[in-house]
């Protein structure tokens, strides 16, 4: 029972709080699964003292919210390459963002959402072909590879 459904929020900062709201975020949508695993990269609110002890908190009521259990995948530091993610960050980027003229961050906001819907209705249709039909723009195939250098360089 695997899912590659994307989930987002939107925030203003990058820190150990947001973060502690996207693991409780993924946690509550999952419910019913046993584990979910978080990929991290090496940014210091992936792996600070508040996440670390929040997710542990979290595992031991997992069990009694009926939520899963938190995993958490570690990149290497100086590897973004490494991580899919930015592979599909960068197909979005170049697809919504680059040379665009939003005039509020809402509206880009509201483009990036209405293309991960677009995205993940596709996948709920077809599960096997989304990537090639939402996607298809990705620097490299979203798949962990070590050959792959998912993150785009000109773009950061």
């Amino acid at each position: 029972m695997g899912s590659t459904e994307r989930h987002h929020f939107y925030s203003d900062h990058k820190n150990s709080a947001e973060t502690c709201k996207l693991i409780d975020q993924l946690r509550r949508q999952y419910k019913g699964y046993r584990r979910i695993y978080l990929s991290w990269d090496a940014a210091p609110w992936h792996s600070s003292e508040q996440v670390l002890s929040r997710v542990e908190f979290f595992n031991d009521w997992a069990e009694h919210d009926e939520v899963p259990r938190i995993g958490d995948i570690a990149l290497p530091a100086q590897a973004q390459f490494l991580n899919v993610i930015e592979s599909v960050f960068s197909g979005m980027a170049r697809a919504i963002i680059h040379n665009s003229d939003y005039a509020t961050v809402v509206e880009a906001q509201t483009a990036i959402t209405r293309y991960l819907e677009d995205r993940n209705r596709s996948f709920a249709i077809a599960p096997r072909r989304a990537g090639r039909s939402i996607w298809g723009r990705e620097r490299v195939p979203a798949t962990f590879t070590v050959t792959n250098n998912c993150k785009d360089v000109r773009y950061r």
